[in-house]
């Protein structure tokens, strides 16, 4: 009777691990990322319906001179808080700012502040780590930067070139993203440059975690999509 129940034990353990290395064969990239996105529906996101739609196989935030919005809202990821991780994603835009949220504070009727790996369709500042609602630009694209605890800046090297950056931006095309936050160390890659370097000493402004977010600019009409969105938490 013991072995019986043993077996069966066993046989459970083995079915959980063979759906777990399916999942993460399914996703793409076999090195244990986890697909946030099923490429068509929301399920997993929110965030105002009129804004947000999938479209193409992409999740697509778009306002229009009808729709506007008075200020920038966001579609939420309410899979929980990430920590320590790394994101990777596709981008492209048409008009318009947008950004990927990630250890950010969610407040009131769709509104989010924290770190921000900031795109824009003009390019001036793709890149840059923007805090939204809080020390606004904190690292100017191509600088690795140490942010003291009395939130003084220094410029500690150089990421890349800029020239170089944006020649590899595909203007309305795919771009990808990538966000690596350990402790508080920060990084952010686009297109295979390293746009970002930061470390974050001011512990009283700071997060160690919190929630993902895309954003949707205020002002004229603009449209962002997103896709092949995969994350991986880091021990």
């Amino acid at each position: 009777m013991r072995n019986g129940k043993l077996m069966t034990c066993v046989a459970a353990m083995l079915g959980l691990a063979f759906l777990a290395t399916a999942a993460l064969a399914a996703d793409g990239t076999g090195e244990g990322f986890v697909s946030l996105f099923d490429g068509k529906t929301l399920d997993g996101w929110e965030g105002k319906s009129p804004f947000w739609s999938v479209r193409d196989g992409a999740i697509t935030g778009q306002t229009t001179a009808e729709n506007p919005t008075k200020g920038n809202t966001f579609l939420i990821w309410r899979g929980g808080k990430v920590a320590d991780f790394e994101l990777r994603l596709k981008f492209r835009m048409e008009g318009g700012n947008s950004g990927i949220q990630y250890r950010s504070t969610e407040m009131d009727n769709f509104v989010v502040g924290g770190y921000q790996a900031d795109f824009d369709a003009g390019n001036n500042y793709t890149g840059i780590l923007y805090e939204e609602r809080g020390r606004g630009i904190l690292v100017p694209r191509c600088k690795k930067l140490l942010v003291r605890e009395d939130g003084s800046k220094e410029v500690v090297g150089s990421t890349c070139d800029q020239k170089d950056l944006v020649a590899s931006l595909k203007k309305g095309g795919w771009n990808e993203y990538v966000v690596i936050a350990q402790g508080n160390h920060l990084i952010q890659k686009i297109n295979g440059f390293t746009t970002v370097d930061l470390t974050d000493q001011q512990k009283e402004k700071s997060r160690s975690e919190g929630i993902l977010a895309l954003q949707l600019h205020a002002g004229p009409p603009m449209l962002v999509q997103f896709k092949d969105i995969q994350l991986k938490p880091l021990k």
